[in-house]
């Protein structure tokens, strides 16, 4: 196990914390910060894997499974929390989580097909605005400005992940005219 899986697992581990610090504010003084905090580490353990993996060549096929998985665990459970709070309306939610599905389910398909389907720009672009959205509704700052910003990036990631969407199916359609 090499230093970026390690760092993808903590990701995952790091998530039942996150969810306890933000669902259970009785107990947890700040608990928006305590959870914002480890949200945020667990962010930055997703772009130093990544980045440690390629530039050390510690790319393993755990690893490319796993990456993505513990992002979207990561991401899910936030949005899923926020919509238990009520900051963040639920259809919004479905619409994410429905497209990481799909995406998911195609990739296997690609994958018996023997297609590797990459993570485009589109996709790291709404992932990026996901958490950068995720991060201020955590927060949850009585400050207008503050609530602005995290509802901007939310519509953003929405809009992304539609585009995104859209742009692997597009670039990969050869993918289904394969499938058996």
């Amino acid at each position: 196990m090499n230093l970026p899986n390690k760092l993808t697992v903590f990701r995952v581990v790091l998530i039942p914390f996150f969810i306890v610090a933000l669902l259970l504010p009785d107990y947890i003084p700040y608990n928006n910060f305590v959870a914002l905090a480890i949200f945020i580490i667990a962010s930055v353990t997703d772009w130093f894997d990544g980045k440690i993996a390629r530039k050390n060549n510690l790319v393993t096929n755990f690893g490319k499974f796993m990456d993505p998985l513990a992002d979207k665990l990561l991401v899910c459970s936030a949005l899923i929390c926020l919509v238990e709070l009520k900051r963040i309306p639920s259809w919004m939610v479905i619409i994410i989580i429905a497209r990481e599905f799909f995406i998911s389910g195609f990739r296997l398909v690609a994958s018996d097909n023997g297609v590797v389907i990459s993570a485009s720009w589109w996709g790291k672009w709404k992932t990026g605005f996901q958490m950068l959205a995720v991060g201020f509704l955590i927060a949850d700052l009585p400050w207008q400005p503050a609530y602005i910003t995290g509802q901007i990036c939310l519509w953003i990631a929405i809009v992304l992940t539609i585009i995104s969407m859209f742009d692997y199916l597009f670039k990969n359609r050869d993918v289904m005219k394969e499938v058996k």
